[in-house]
């Protein structure tokens, strides 16, 4: 469904891609983990647009879109939910949940949407007209989530969902991404500081160093790898 060729990323003259090749089948948890400052972001905003590749080539569905602006990339079905959630702390929930689905103008569905988030985070729905900004840091990420999944995405991109929370609430969103993916049969690309939790969610994953990536694997061989053990997983 989602494939990057030979993908190099600079900011300026500073290359933070290089060479990146990924894979994601439809369907599949992928995940990419690695260090702080390895580039995992990087590849999430390359894919979103945000910061285009300057060489290579991003297929979605054998079309190229490593040329397309953020939002046509959207409208083809490809959200971020980024680092730090971002929500509008001056908006309500239901207004943020909304916004996620501005580009659409089916009215009717977007309100099931929305009954259906809310199905999936029931705390949403007690807290429909409060503040973005009045949210606990799990429940920003839950609103962050939310609003991606308000674009209909079919490969939805969530860029480091536990940062920041306590166990027991990243336990708990981990296990909605997992609902998601095999209830709307979403394909989901998962960046991750957490090693451990991130693939024991995935299907595959793969290892970034530096902006390359070093390894690839199903994700329970990935577990059982010693170099990530040792790297990664604190074992």
């Amino acid at each position: 469904m989602l494939k990057l060729q030979d993908i190099n990323t600079f900011y300026g003259n500073i290359q933070a891609l290089k060479g990146v090749s990924i894979t994601i089948e439809k369907g599949e948890i992928v995940t990419l983990i690695g260090a702080n400052g390895a580039g995992k972001s990087t590849t999430l905003m390359t894919l979103s647009g945000v910061v285009p590749p300057r060489s290579g080539e991003i297929l979605f569905r054998d079309e190229p879109i490593q040329n397309l602006a953020p939002e046509k990339i959207v409208k083809m079905g490809i959200c971020q939910v980024p680092e730090g959630r971002r929500i509008f702390p001056q908006m309500t929930v239901l207004e943020n949940l909304e916004m996620g689905a501005f580009l659409r103008n089916d009215k009717d569905i977007i309100r099931q949407d929305i009954d259906m988030v809310m199905d999936y985070f029931p705390i949403l729905a007690q807290r429909r007209n409060q503040l973005g900004g009045t949210l606990s840091g799990g429940e920003q990420q839950m609103l962050a989530i939310s609003r991606g999944l308000m674009s209909r995405p079919e490969v939805l991109l969530l860029d480091e969902p536990s940062l920041g929370l306590a166990p027991i609430i990243i336990q708990q969103i981990f296990e909605i991404i997992r609902k998601i993916n095999k209830e709307q049969l979403m394909t989901i690309f998962l960046v991750e500081q957490n090693a451990m939790q991130a693939l024991k969610l995935a299907d595959r994953g793969y290892v970034m160093e530096t902006g390359r990536i070093t390894l690839e694997d199903d994700a329970d061989k990935l577990l059982d790898n010693e170099e990530v053990k040792k790297a990664y997983l604190g074992i």
